[in-house]
């Protein structure tokens, strides 16, 4: 079932000029409940604004709250209790997840900027799938209050664009200010990890990669970290939301319910096992990235149909779990388009470096 992007509870009332903010239905704003993608979750109104809301409204306009999947924990952009917005960019397809409302909105001119969370891909997944600019910033700078966690470690608020200019103006209201790494001397581009893509997602991205005019290193990364960071990230969840799970027994789509219930059974050996890993990949891609910027797909392949249901996650996790890793900005440009359908391409700066990511898409 194809929805309007914006939920019914969050409805804008503000009247007056400046861009228009479409909002995660995760994140706080003044007056209105916060649903986080399940009914049995809307309760009392939020007080206060999230920070990253504040910040963000001394330069924009609340255009409403937005869709997204059940507690942010999928990269689908469907919702069992709501449906999905369908993707203005590629009719008939899905728009991914879970910042899938904010992407909508934002892709079919009825917001200017899309506010979003991203841990493990939230807002790149969405930005390639609908042909927007997306924004993941680097951790350690991004506010998080007023936002319902789902693994903390990773979680950042991220946005969503359809100009460049907007982004970046956006971005630099909602971070906080850090010291200016160097900027990157050349573009890392794995072996290993652009391997395992279909050669036709290369070809559609080599050109924005030539674009950006850096020396091609092709050093693999070398590991694959992504069941590690599944186990570490799922641990977090079920330490947010387990008792929740276990006092209320909710209802979930078939692959939240699953994820939740791996939560459950997770011991802690596997745990420690995983954040051990993760850690180790961390000092990896710490190493990996100085002096240079990562350059990989933002989705393994275009959005999936509407209705038909997608094999992608572990795959799309190899790509989206660097970054929630190494704590990392991610910018997401929309680079390309294969059977008519947007493509996106993410590079990834070491920690503190969004400013370099932004100059480099520019051409500053």
């Amino acid at each position: 079932m194809a929805i309007d992007p914006f939920v019914p509870w969050g409805v804008a009332t503000e009247q007056s000029d400046g861009p228009r903010l479409a909002v995660k239905d995760v994140v706080d704003v003044e007056g209105l409940p916060t649903g986080a993608g399940h009914p049995d979750l809307l309760g009392k109104k939020a007080e206060r604004d999230a920070e990253a809301v504040a910040r963000l409204r001394s330069m924009s306009v609340f255009a409403g709250k937005t869709h997204t999947d059940e507690l942010a924990w999928s990269l689908g952009g469907t919702n069992q209790h709501y449906g999905a917005p369908e993707n203005p960019a590629a009719p008939g397809h899905v728009c991914g997840g879970s910042s899938s409302g904010s992407a909508a909105a934002v892709a079919a001119g009825r917001a200017d900027l899309g506010l979003g969370t991203d841990t493990a891909g939230s807002v790149r997944v969405p930005a390639s799938f609908c042909g927007l600019y997306g924004y993941r910033p680097t951790h350690s700078r991004a506010p998080r209050d007023g936002i319902v966690p789902l693994a903390p470690s990773y979680d950042v608020p991220g946005l969503l664009a359809r100009e460049l200019p907007l982004l970046e103006w956006a971005a630099d209201v909602l971070i906080d200010p850090a010291s200016r790494p160097a900027a990157p001397e050349r573009a890392w581009v794995p072996a290993d990890l652009w391997g395992e893509l279909s050669p036709r997602v290369g070809a559609a991205l080599a050109p924005a990669i030539r674009d950006l005019g850096l020396p091609v290193d092709r050093t693999p990364l070398g590991l694959d970290v992504t069941d590690a960071f599944a186990v570490a990230q799922a641990a977090e969840v079920w330490a947010c939301h387990g008792a929740w799970v276990r006092e209320k027994r909710p209802v979930f789509g078939p692959g939240v319910a699953a994820r939740f219930e791996r939560a459950e059974r997770l011991t802690a050996e596997e745990v420690s096992l995983a954040r051990k890993t993760v850690a180790e990949a961390r000092q990896r891609l710490l190493d990996l990235l100085e002096g240079a910027v990562l350059a990989l797909p933002s989705a393994p392949g275009t959005a999936p149909a509407l209705g038909r249901p997608a094999r992608t996650r572990a795959a799309t996790l190899r790509l989206t779990c660097l970054a929630p890793i190494a704590g990392a900005p991610v910018l997401a440009l929309p680079a390309a388009r294969v059977d008519g359908l947007p493509l996106g391409l993410s590079l990834m700066a070491a920690p503190g470096g969004d400013e370099n990511l932004f100059a480099l898409a520019s051409g500053a």
